[in-house]
């Protein structure tokens, strides 16, 4: 259930992408594997990979990595790999990635609503953009930040504080939406109510121990249950 009230005033949403709006381990899958060739490396799960999925690529990497290097070898290795990953990803970026049910109706009925929209994500801005495009998300996005577009990145508020200002909103009126305990934090700290959804990748953890202000099966029932706090009185 949402909490009473925090969805009341609210005037635009960010959206987390990974994992929020699209299904895009199956992405990762290959491209870290066209990596992990290069190295001579074995080919691992998408299920491993999808617990190291949410706190960007350089995170991603480094713990990639680690499953085959201690310290020292994942700092030689990463320039390298990260540049390997880069290829790869931009090579496939999309085309095995999937949109989660009633992600497109979510966001058109926002709009309908008269919400603004950002999406911020920690992947790159370079991987972020055409995603979107490609999926014919862009459309419904005022603002779009990725992992590199700011000095900081989720679960630091930055990013979220950074789109309150370009709205001139209060964080009040701003309701964060994403599937990890990365978005909860960073709406926590930015003050902005927030909202998870049960699938996508959370690190391996329920998203029933993050703290957030509701649990909705979709973003067409995050649209719901925003309208229906912002409905007029009669």
């Amino acid at each position: 259930m949402v909490k009473d009230h925090v969805l009341a005033g609210v005037r635009a949403a960010i959206i987390d992408l990974d994992g929020t709006m699209l299904d895009t381990v199956p992405d990762f899958h290959v491209a870290i594997n066209g990596m992990r060739a290069e190295f001579d490396l074995a080919p691992i799960s998408a299920d491993a990979i999808k617990l190291m999925v949410g706190k960007g690529s350089e995170n991603l990497i480094r713990a990639v990595l680690a499953l085959d290097f201690d310290a020292a070898g994942v700092e030689q290795h990463f320039e390298h790999a990260m540049d390997a990953y880069q290829r790869h990803y931009l090579a496939v970026n999309g085309q095995y990635s999937t949109l989660y049910p009633d992600v497109e109706a979510g966001l058109a009925a926002m709009k309908a609503a008269g919400l603004r929209l950002a999406c911020v994500t920690n992947k790159p801005i370079a991987f972020a953009l055409p995603l979107l495009q490609q999926k014919n998300l862009a459309q419904y996005f005022e603002i779009v930040y990725g992992g590199d577009s700011l000095p900081q990145k989720k679960p630091h508020p930055m990013p979220l504080l950074q789109v309150c200002a370009d709205f001139d909103l209060a964080p009040a009126k701003v309701v964060a939406i994403g599937d990890s305990s990365n978005d909860a934090q960073a709406a926590r700290a930015a003050a902005c109510p927030v909202l998870t959804v049960p699938y996508g990748y959370n690190h391996g953890h329920s998203i029933h121990d993050t703290d957030s202000d509701g649990i909705v099966n979709t973003l067409l029932e995050a649209a719901h249950f925003i309208s229906m706090h912002n409905r007029p009185a009669y």
